[in-house]
């Protein structure tokens, strides 16, 4: 990966052809993010190397193939181009040119309910899918507590919200990850129940 987009986009995964071919990448709905503000270019990879690219008024059919592991060519306007694909995570892609220091960054909206037609768009839609993402670490993690000068655990959220709502503990008690060794985050129940 060129260090041009590793400082641009850390901790990008390479396209895997096993992980992500048929389940992440064909038939799904890629909103191009680059300019996004000027038009909007939806992105469909088909089977049979099809690729459909949906503007306001049309949509035009072009190739695409899988040369070597996570390097495609892709067909434009402007020729064949040669890209390389790397995932942020499942519904983020990168496509990095190989002759060019340039990438195109697509959102995959298949299961958004909510039209991308702008910045302020794409910042809620990353909002909404973080948003869960922390709520279901959260809602499986495990957390000690103290109560009483005493450390008890670990419990999930879900335990301490009902030993908060059964009066069992305050939910003002300070909390630590299971993988931390002190409360010196300072972090309480209460503010693990406002994530949920």
């Amino acid at each position: 990966m060129s260090a041009y987009l590793h400082n641009t986009i850390p901790n990008l995964k390479p396209f895997d052809y096993d992980r992500h071919h048929d389940s992440h990448f064909i038939n799904q709905q890629w909103v191009l993010v680059n300019g996004i503000t000027k038009k909007k270019e939806i992105y469909t990879f088909r089977d049979n190397n099809i690729l459909e690219i949906e503007r306001k008024d049309s949509t035009i059919r072009t190739t695409w193939s899988l040369s070597i592991q996570n390097i495609f060519t892709i067909k434009t306007q402007d020729g064949i181009i040669t890209v390389k694909a790397y995932f942020k995570d499942n519904d983020i892609l990168v496509l990095n040119h190989q002759d060019k220091e340039e990438f195109a960054m697509y959102v995959n909206t298949t299961n958004y309910p909510e039209e991308l037609n702008s910045i302020e768009d794409l910042q809620k839609y990353l909002k909404d899918k973080y948003k869960k993402k922390v709520n279901k670490v959260i809602y499986k993690h495990e957390f000690f507590y103290i109560s009483n000068s005493k450390e008890f655990g670990p419990c999930t959220v879900e335990e301490l919200k009902e030993k908060v709502y059964n009066e069992d503990i305050s939910a003002y008690c300070f909390v630590r990850d299971v993988n931390e060794d002190n409360y010196a985050k300072r972090l309480r129940i209460i503010d693990l129940m406002h994530e949920l």
